[in-house]
């Protein structure tokens, strides 16, 4: 695995985010679940963000990941803008940030159950694969200690085990940066600790651009820089 370049004094921010806001209507109640969040991540930065259930966490995100639509605000990933009060990126060209800027991990592993290890993890490669992505997924599978398990599916793995599949798989495509929304949220301590480790590793190692989103205080310490959210604003 190549590293990436952390930000050099002319290049621009990995993430640049204004005022943004989300609501969301419920008949004639409107519920804001981001509230005028800015936010700046430089390159090769390992972000968390903590706070209660409802505090916006996994809200903010899926818009910072192009999952989801802020209601408004602005949002430029490595100085190109996504959207903004006056422009908005196609859902084309969305979809192509979202396979050759983003790996993502999430709570649950969503590993097709068919699939070897080493299949799952290709899988991306199906419907796109990034010019400079690794060449050999073995690379990955090693790094993150699954070389001996590539040809397991996953009931025959352990949940940690499970995870790290997720993690090759998100990084399979040489993403810029991992957004990773509670992803010990199904494990017990001894492997959150684990896949903390990896991400910390990835970002110290490899250089690469980590989002965290978790509920656990000490996970969120091993972030170079934590973000409290309460009622969807950042707290302090």
């Amino acid at each position: 695995m190549t590293p990436a370049a952390p930000n050099a004094p002319d290049t621009p921010n990995a993430l640049d985010a204004l005022n943004l806001r989300k609501v969301y209507k419920r008949g004639a109640e409107e519920i804001v679940a981001v509230d005028d969040v800015s936010l700046h991540v430089k390159r090769g930065e390992f972000v968390s963000f903590i706070g209660p259930s409802g505090s916006g966490k996994t809200t903010l995100i899926n818009i910072l990941g192009c999952l989801d639509n802020a209601t408004s605000g602005s949002l430029e990933l490595g100085g190109r803008t996504v959207f903004s009060a006056d422009k908005c990126l196609s859902e084309s060209d969305l979809t192509r940030i979202r396979r050759q800027v983003f790996g993502y991990i999430f709570q649950k592993f969503y590993l097709v159950p068919t699939l070897t290890v080493y299949e799952n993890v290709i899988l991306p490669f199906a419907f796109f694969k990034k010019p400079e992505a690794e060449a050999d997924p073995m690379g990955i599978l090693k790094f993150l200690g699954l070389d001996k398990r590539t040809n397991h599916r996953p009931s025959e793995l352990s949940g940690g085990e499970m995870q790290r599949v997720a993690i090759a798989r998100s990084l399979i495509n040489k993403p810029e940066i991992l957004l990773a929304d509670e992803p010990t949220g199904n494990l017990d301590t001894k492997r959150s600790e684990e896949i903390g480790q990896i991400l910390k590793s990835l970002n110290e190692k490899e250089g690469l651009t980590v989002l965290l989103v978790t509920h656990n205080p000490s996970l969120a310490r091993i972030a170079g820089r934590t973000i409290s959210l309460i009622d969807g604003r950042i707290a302090g």
